[in-house]
């Protein structure tokens, strides 16, 4: 591929030429970061994502279950279940993409078992692997298998990648 584009920052570019393996945050949310990221910068980069990994935490999806701020440290399954419907979005949003994905539940130290599981579950149901990475407490070390699952998933060419609209398409029609 030609990396020379403008588009790549020239950290993406040397980092694509010298790492077997490039992994970028593309941004909050599969619904504007991915867009931004899949549809923007990988059509004028001329980039084909291999993998996507999408990142969860329980806290979040207590919140998206409608939890209040004071009672996230409380175990609630029920929320992180009322909550999995935004995961679910998300997952629906990067497979539109023709992207395969492996769920990163980040893990802290007040999640519960139960809790994670419902979170496993949820992101299973769609196909998705799910690792529950803690490199929050443990740095580098809790995320091993994560980088495992990643380099299996890109390696395996499941990749389907293609941006949801042509490039020619006006912008009124693309927005």
């Amino acid at each position: 591929r030609d990396w020379s584009s403008d588009v790549c920052s020239s950290d993406l570019k040397a980092s694509l030429k010298l790492a077997d393996y490039v992994i970028t945050e593309a941004g909050f949310g599969a619904d504007l970061g991915a867009e931004k990221f899949f549809d923007i910068k990988c059509r004028k980069a001329k980039l084909h994502p291999d993998a996507a990994v999408l990142v969860a935490t329980v806290r979040a999806l207590k919140m998206h279950g409608g939890v209040a701020i004071e009672d996230l440290e409380k175990e609630n399954v029920e929320a992180v279940g009322r909550g999995c419907t935004n995961l679910a979005r998300h997952l629906r949003n990067l497979r539109t993409f023709g992207m395969p994905v492996v769920v990163a539940i980040n893990r802290f130290t007040q999640d519960t078992a139960e809790e994670v599981e419902r979170v496993r579950a949820t992101a299973s149901g769609y196909g998705s692997e799910v690792i529950v990475a803690s490199h929050w407490s443990d740095g580098g070390e809790g995320a091993e298998d994560l980088a495992r699952a990643v380099v299996d998933l890109a390696e395996h060419g499941q990749a389907q990648f293609a941006p949801l609209y042509p490039d020619d398409l006006p912008l009124w029609q693309k927005i």
